[in-house]
């Protein structure tokens, strides 16, 4: 495909991809771009989110995966998304529009940046060769890999998003996204003034205990309603927020390395079986609350000051976590994302949307000062239809 084709027209439709570390299902959104860069012009045509079948999804969550098994996920991932695209092109088609290409971030399996890892390195699956086959679409995918070859963390990737999503709202605003792990992005009028950042868990450890909890039998905690009825257990919370994450200090990024359910939980619960199911769940939620709210107080309250905190990802559906964040940052507006017209359960899709179209338009995507990077860079792969 000549590129340049893509780049003349006036609009291009998207499909962003993305599968998170909640390992709950592809997020699929149809969106149309204009430009590039800051004259970038965005409107969201339609989102899906295709569920996981329980058994796939505990694949997903194998934290001690090998080779052979990631190879074959690799693929048949690649399939899902691939069928994720195709109803999101019935759902174009019904607009009277065209896809022009796919933008896959894939499903993180092992993500290990610098400095913190002596041999750094990541790998997201979901096969873009396969995608781009049973699709005949372009795809762009593997954002991560270019920002740790220039010396980042690879992650976070959305804070170009935010900044071109909520920028010309007249004050300054903190965009929060609660996926299996939190991450802020507090979006500033100048490019190199924007503070991002991994604050943590998210949904990754609340829907981990639930499931260690009960055996498999449930996934989450449906609108924090076990954490409601809960009581914190407050030695249990001072040890979950004793992780060495929390002591570091920005550019840094989480994955299930640090917070997954067999690393950061298992054995913690089995210790405390005497309490509650609610007790623990509360207890985990509050953790993953005051995780977040720390991390406000301590890397963005000392220079900024936002007025609102916009919520994004599953974690906004979630009442417990919302009311305790309300809670731990007074005098702050906490809003979701939706009621800025961005459905939180898209706001990852759309992202990737984005950064697919700067990758086509050799526009560099990363934010070298929230991952570390020394420089910008142009972010992805091409895969042609």
């Amino acid at each position: 495909m000549d590129l340049s084709i893509l780049k003349k027209q006036q609009a291009r439709f998207v499909v962003g991809l993305m599968s998170g570390t909640s390992s709950d299902g592809i997020d699929a959104a149809l969106v149309r771009i204009k430009g590039t860069g800051s004259k970038i012009v965005i409107k969201l045509i339609s989102h899906r989110h295709f569920p996981y079948a329980p058994n796939f999804r505990i694949r997903l969550l194998n934290e001690h995966m090998t080779a052979r098994e990631a190879c074959i996920l690799n693929f048949e991932l690649g399939e899902r998304f691939a069928e994720a695209v195709l109803a999101m092109m019935e759902e174009a088609q019904k607009e009277g529009v065209s896809v022009d290409f796919i933008a896959s971030h894939g499903h993180t399996v092992a993500h290990l940046p610098p400095p913190h890892n002596e041999k750094p390195g990541t790998m997201q699956i979901g096969e873009a060769a396969v995608i781009a086959e049973r699709t005949g679409r372009l795809v762009v995918s593997d954002f991560r890999t270019r920002d740790m070859a220039a010396g980042g963390q690879g992650a976070p990737l959305i804070p170009y998003a935010d900044w071109l999503l909520f920028r010309k709202l007249d004050r300054k605003v903190a965009c929060l996204n609660i996926g299996g792990i939190a991450n802020f992005t507090v979006v500033t009028p100048n490019f190199e003034d924007i503070i991002a950042f991994d604050t943590g868990p998210g949904n990754m450890a609340i829907d981990g205990a639930v499931r260690l909890l009960t055996r498999g039998m449930k996934e989450m905690d449906k609108d924090g309603a076990a954490a409601a009825k809960g009581k914190v257990i407050e030695e249990f919370k001072e040890f979950l927020l004793s992780h060495r994450y929390f002591a570091k200090v920005p550019p840094k990024s989480a994955g299930r390395e640090e917070f997954g359910a067999e690393v950061y939980l298992r054995d913690a619960l089995a210790a405390r079986r005497n309490h509650s199911f609610e007790d623990l769940v509360a207890t985990v939620t509050d953790a993953v609350a005051t995780s977040i709210v720390n991390a406000f107080n301590r890397f963005i309250r000392p220079e900024h000051e936002p007025q609102y905190v916009i919520v994004g990802g599953g974690g906004a559906m979630n009442l417990t976590l919302m009311r305790l964040l309300r809670r731990g940052l007074p005098g702050i507006q906490v809003f979701t994302s939706d009621q800025f017209g961005i459905p939180h359960s898209a706001r990852e899709a759309i992202a990737f949307a984005i950064l697919g179209n700067e990758t086509l338009f050799g526009t560099p995507a990363n934010v070298p000062q929230a991952t570390g990077a020394s420089h910008s860079v142009v972010l992805g792969k091409i895969t042609p239809p």
